[in-house]
């Protein structure tokens, strides 16, 4: 598996394995290749976004790293980094998740970053599970989220 910085070229093929987690119910956002352009690959706010790919050329996930700047979607304190995590379906229990964060925590050590904040959906205990394991922390429960925080060293 390799992890690299994700291209614009990247975008339609995000957006299918984002399709596929919506067919499935694990994704709300829209999934479709302007908005991932947008939002995660060219996002003013961010810091990194990482995809995972495999010896073929396969994407199988994406990691998306954002500063947290004033009035944002989530409520995060100024100056803290957002993740967001999204797994290729058939990819998932094969250390996707686990290599995107290496890199992304690097990122979070070179930005200065303190504190990451990632907000999952109450219903969502894949994505609850994931973060546990790598070692955020929940920190606030909101009616239909769980905020969870790492701390940078």
């Amino acid at each position: 598996m390799i992890v690299r910085d994700a291209v614009m070229g990247d975008a339609a093929e995000i957006s299918i394995f984002l399709e596929e987690l919506a067919s499935l119910g694990k994704r709300n956002l829209p999934s479709d290749a302007d908005y991932v352009r947008t939002h995660y690959i060219g996002h003013a706010d961010k810091i990194q976004c990482a995809v995972a790919e495999d010896e073929d050329g396969t994407l199988l996930g994406l990691q998306i790293l954002k500063m947290a700047s004033e009035g944002n979607a989530y409520g995060v304190d100024v100056g803290w980094g957002i993740i967001g995590t999204h797994v290729r379906p058939s990819a998932v229990r094969r250390g996707v998740g686990k290599a995107l964060f290496a890199a992304t925590r690097k990122a979070a050590v070179d930005a200065g970053l303190s504190r990451i904040d990632a907000t999952i959906g109450a219903t969502n205990l894949e994505g609850v599970s994931y973060y546990d394991a790598i070692g955020f922390e929940t920190y606030k429960t909101l009616d239909t989220r769980i905020c969870k925080c790492f701390t940078v060293t």
